[in-house]
C-alpha cells in the first residue's frame, strides 16, 4: 500500500509500523516523557506528602493523629464530660488501619516549684503506650520518659520558667470530683521539640496520678495511631464500634486553624505544579520537533508520492500519541514503584532533617514520605496531554508547510 492510497484507517497501521522503524529515536521520546511522568508523580508525591508529615508531625505533638472522645469534651475540656468506660478499647484496638491505642486524661492545674507558679494543661499518660502514638517521648533532651507514678516531663521552655531541675520536686494543684487535690511529682525528663506551644507547655504525669489528682477513674481521650494519610476515614470507619456518646476525631479536626494553615500553603503549590508541567510537555515537545526535524528528506519523498500535508500531519500527531502512551505507561510503573518506596521508608526525613532547627520548628519529627493518590496519573496525562498539543501546534504544523521538492534535497 503506498501513501497515495493510504486511508484513514490505515493511517494509525502506518504510523505504529514508524514509530518502530526509528527505534532509536522512539525510544528516547519514550524515556522523555517517562521521565516526564516519573518526576510528575514525584512532586505530587512530595508535596502531598510533606504536607501530610508536617500535620501527622504536629498532631503527634500536639494531640494525636486521632484520638476518641465524647463531643462534651471535645466541645469544652473538662475532665467531667471524659470518657464513662473504657470497655470499648479491645474492639478500636481490633479494627484494620489502628496500629495503637493509648488511654489519656488531660486535666488544667497549677504547677508550683520553689520560686513560682504557672497555670498549665497536664497530659496523664500511660508511659508504654505513650510512645506509639505520640513523639514527645522522642524529643526528650535531657532526662527521660516517665517510668512509674510520682514522675513528672516537662517543656524546656516551661522548666526554665519554673527555675526546675531535672531531679528537683514540683507540685500539681488541681480542682478534682472530690475537691481540691494537690501532688509532688519529680522532675525526670524535659522536652525539647522546635514547637514553642511544646516546649512551653509540656507536663507529662502518668495516668495513674492524674487519676487521683482529677478523681477520674477512665480518661478524657484514647489516642489513636492509624495509617498515615487514612485518618479521617479510619475515624469514620470506626463510629460504629463506638458507644453512641463516643466519636472519632482525626487530625484535621483535632489540629483545628493550623491544619486549615497548612492545607491553604499546600493549594499554593498547585500553580508551581502547573509550571513544573508545562516544562515537562516542553521537554516531550521539543524532542518531537528534532525527530520531525530529522525526517524531513523522509517526509519529503512521502508527499512526492502523494501523501498530502495534513495526512502527514496526522501520522506524525499519531507517532507521537502512539509513543507518548507508551512513555507515559512507563513512567507510571516506574514513578509509583518509587513514588511507593518513598511513601514507606523514611528516605526523605533523614535528607531534610540535615537542614537542622529550621525543620524541627515544624515539627516534622524527622519522617517525612511522600503521598500516594490515583489523581497523580491524572497530573501526568495532563502533562503528556499538553505534550501531544504543542507537538500539533509546532511539528505538526511544520509538517503542514513541508514543500517536497524542497524537502528531498535536505540533508
Amino acid at each position: 500500500m503506498t501513501p497515495k492510497t493510504t486511508s484513514a484507517p490505515a493511517l494509525p497501521r502506518l504510523a505504529w509500523r514508524n514509530i518502530w522503524r526509528h527505534r532509536r529515536r522512539t525510544w528516547l521520546l519514550v524515556l522523555v516523557v517517562a521521565y516526564a511522568t516519573i518526576t510528575t508523580i514525584l512532586f505530587w508525591g512530595v508535596q502531598d506528602g510533606f504536607a501530610q508529615s508536617v500535620q501527622v508531625g504536629n498532631a503527634r505533638f500536639l494531640s494525636a493523629p486521632a484520638l476518641i472522645t465524647t463531643p462534651q469534651y471535645f466541645e469544652d475540656p473538662d475532665p467531667e464530660q471524659g470518657l464513662p468506660s473504657l470497655d470499648f478499647l479491645p474492639r478500636v484496638e481490633a479494627q484494620p488501619g489502628v496500629k495503637a491505642a493509648a488511654p489519656r486524661l488531660e486535666f488544667p492545674a497549677l504547677i508550683r516549684s520553689a520560686y513560682t507558679a504557672d497555670a498549665v494543661r497536664a497530659r496523664g499518660v500511660d508511659p508504654l503506650l505513650e510512645a506509639k502514638v505520640s513523639n514527645l517521648p522522642g524529643a526528650i533532651a535531657q532526662g527521660r520518659m516517665l517510668e512509674q507514678p510520682g514522675e513528672v516531663v516537662l517543656g524546656q521552655q516551661l522548666a526554665e520558667r519554673l527555675d526546675a531541675r531535672l531531679g528537683e520536686r514540683v507540685v500539681l494543684d488541681t480542682s478534682a470530683l472530690a475537691g481540691p487535690q494537690a501532688l509532688g511529682l519529680q522532675v525526670v525528663g524535659l522536652v525539647k521539640s522546635g514547637i514553642a506551644p511544646v516546649d512551653r507547655g509540656t507536663v507529662l504525669v502518668h495516668i495513674q496520678d492524674a487519676r487521683v489528682l482529677t478523681g477520674l477513674q477512665t480518661a478524657t481521650g484514647v489516642a489513636l495511631d492509624v495509617t498515615r494519610g487514612q485518618e479521617a476515614r479510619i475515624a469514620e470507619a470506626l463510629q460504629p464500634v463506638l458507644p453512641e456518646n463516643l466519636r472519632a476525631y482525626d487530625l484535621t479536626q483535632l489540629l483545628g486553624g493550623l491544619s486549615s494553615a497548612i492545607g491553604t500553603k499546600q493549594s499554593s503549590t498547585f500553580l508551581i505544579g502547573m509550571i513544573f508541567s508545562l516544562f515537562a510537555a516542553l521537554a516531550v515537545t521539543s524532542t518531537v520537533l528534532v525527530s520531525v526535524l530529522e525526517r524531513t528528506r523522509e517526509f519529503g519523498m512521502m508527499g512526492a508520492v502523494g501523501m498530502t500535508p495534513p495526512r502527514l500531519a496526522a501520522m506524525v500527531t499519531l507517532e507521537t500519541v502512539f509513543a507518548t502512551s507508551l512513555g507515559w505507561a512507563l513512567g507510571l510503573v516506574l514513578g509509583y514503584a518509587l513514588n511507593y518506596w518513598m511513601a514507606t521508608q523514611n528516605v526523605l526525613g533523614p535528607v531534610f532533617a540535615s537542614y537542622g532547627a529550621a525543620w524541627e520548628i515544624l515539627g516534622i519529627g524527622g519522617e517525612i514520605y511522600t503521598a500516594q493518590s490515583p489523581l497523580y496519573a491524572l497530573y501526568a496525562a495532563l502533562t503528556i496531554a499538553l505534550a501531544a498539543l504543542f507537538s500539533i501546534l509546532i511539528p505538526a504544523r511544520r509538517v503542514l508547510a513541508l514543500n517536497p521538492a524542497e524537502a528531498m534535497r535536505t540533508e
